[in-house]
């Protein structure tokens, strides 16, 4: 009888314990399977700041379809809204945005059924871009990690736009058989010289403070910072764009020794913009070969390793981007914006098969090797070919989309988007020159200029260095006939 209870018991609890085994796999299957994802947009609200935060860190917060649809109406809700005073642009972990979900294009471009979903996406995106760029709230981008592409055109025309030690800046679409889009044709066409041109070719980056240095960042701060940059922006009652210069400003750290120095200066940068001036790639080769022979041993290993850069991108791209580059120096951001939807239409229409094969050996199989351009030499890209994507006749562009923006956004004005950044070079030069809007003669001293910015750009960090460096470049100094005073002549470059 005690065998039997004590068999009995034990079947219970083994019974027991098989039905526990089996609640918990069941109870894990359904949270498994039935439990919301995280959102891959988060929003947050603190006092007047309103947050997004671009959340799909496993994909470097690559923005999608979905990303997308989230985005626009809560963008276009605090845009309107009374209580929202500044809006701030993140990403979660580290990057803030590494780009479009190219990949998922190319699939949907590649069959005639979905080839729609494809163009829809560079049209969303691109609205995306231009809403927050004309923004009538503050507008902040942190820019604290890898920002590129898709990223940049989120960031690209904020007012305020934020780099850190981490931060890592490229638009790349040259690797992938593409074309630098989300604006590229307007903001990189007005940097410096042809920095702007330099990038959209060669695919290269930039990183940390020269990020800032080269006029892509507004401002520059260590990523530690950041929590305190937000505590104060929510502490601001009345977030005049002015105010939330000055705190970021106060949160701004001077260049450390041990920090390498800004990569495009002095000689180098002279011979880049020399270089990239031309309208047509050839030409530029043909310069960066002769500077790849240059005694200054930092010209001519720069030369030789952007002329390897240029061989491994493709010929097309290398030629739609350098004409939309110079059509877009003319366009406001809303006709680049326009004039890049029909470029990216014609990519995904095939107008050239490098985006297709670029996205499959970059992204996808991510080789090393250079791509089976088609093209596959700068030679054999013909004007005709170029004109495919331009030429309102091409039979790629038919039934390119049109934007669909709010008419409150598209009749104001854009912020300018330089305001807040280090003086540009023509800023420089039009000081020089006599020909600033504040007003100003010719006749300036060194010391004088520096005194001007100081009031033009009160406690701007970085100004002194980039005056220096805009000076030694693009002016003479010029004596009176006694040699006691030494003036600043601005130096003309050659077109």
């Amino acid at each position: 009888m005690l065998a039997a209870i004590s068999f009995r018991s034990t079947m219970s609890r083994s019974a027991a314990r098989v039905a526990s085994q089996r609640t918990a796999a069941l109870g894990q299957h359904m949270m498994s399977t039935s439990a919301p994802s995280e959102p891959t947009v988060l929003f947050e609200s603190n006092s007047s700041v309103r947050t997004y935060l671009l959340n799909r860190p496993s994909k470097l917060n690559a923005l999608d379809d979905s990303m997308l649809s989230l985005l626009r109406p809560k963008i276009e809700e605090w845009s309107k809204s009374d209580l929202c005073g500044t809006i701030v642009g993140r990403g979660n972990g580290r990057a803030f945005c590494a780009g479009g979900d190219v990949a998922s294009v190319v699939k949907n471009a590649a069959d005639p059924a979905t080839l729609p979903q494809a163009t829809a996406y560079f049209k969303r995106e691109f609205e995306m871009d231009f809403i927050l760029a004309a923004l009538k709230k503050p507008y902040v981008a942190i820019m604290d990690g890898l920002t590129m592409g898709g990223g940049v055109g989120l960031a690209a025309n904020a007012q305020f736009r934020i780099a850190t030690e981490k931060t890592v800046f490229a638009m790349p679409e040259t690797k992938i058989g593409y074309c630098p889009d989300v604006g590229g044709s307007f903001f990189l066409s007005r940097l410096d010289g042809q920095l702007g041109t330099y990038l959209a070719l060669t695919s290269d980056t930039l990183s940390g403070r020269a990020v800032f240095e080269h006029g892509l960042a507004t401002h520059y701060i260590p990523s530690r910072r950041i929590p305190m940059l937000l505590a104060r922006l929510a502490e601001l009652e009345d977030p005049h764009p002015s105010l939330i210069d000055r705190i970021i400003e106060d949160l701004s750290s001077e260049r450390e020794p041990s920090e390498p120095p800004a990569p495009f200066t002095g000689a180098k940068r002279v011979a880049l913009d020399h270089a990239f001036r031309h309208n047509t790639v050839e030409p530029i080769i043909n310069d960066l070969e002769i500077f790849a022979e240059h005694e200054d041993s930092s010209i001519s290993t720069w030369a030789s390793e952007t002329l390897k850069m240029l061989e491994m991108r493709s010929p097309t791209s290398l030629k739609v981007a350098l004409e939309a580059i110079r059509r877009g120096k003319k366009l406001s951001l809303l006709q680049a914006l326009e004039m890049e939807l029909k470029i990216a239409t014609a990519f995904c229409r095939g107008a050239s098969p490098d985006f297709f094969k670029g996205v499959e050996t970059v992204i996808v199989k991510k080789s090393k090797e250079r791509p089976e351009w088609s093209p596959a030499t700068l030679r054999e890209v013909t004007p005709s070919i170029v004109s495919n994507f331009f030429d309102p006749k091409s039979p790629y562009l038919k039934e390119a989309p049109t934007l669909s923006l709010p008419e409150e956004l598209t009749s104001g004005t854009i912020s300018n988007p330089l305001k807040y950044a280090l003086p540009t070079e023509e800023e420089i030069g039009s000081v020089v020159t006599g020909s600033h809007a504040s007003g100003g003669g010719l006749g300036l001293r060194f010391e004088e200029l520096l005194t001007r910015f100081a009031e033009l750009r009160p406690g701007k960090m970085g100004v002194k260095e980039k005056i220096i460096d805009v000076v030694q470049r693009r002016c003479e100094l010029t004596d009176n006939a006694d040699g006691n005073r030494v003036w600043l002549k601005w130096k003309h470059q050659p077109s």
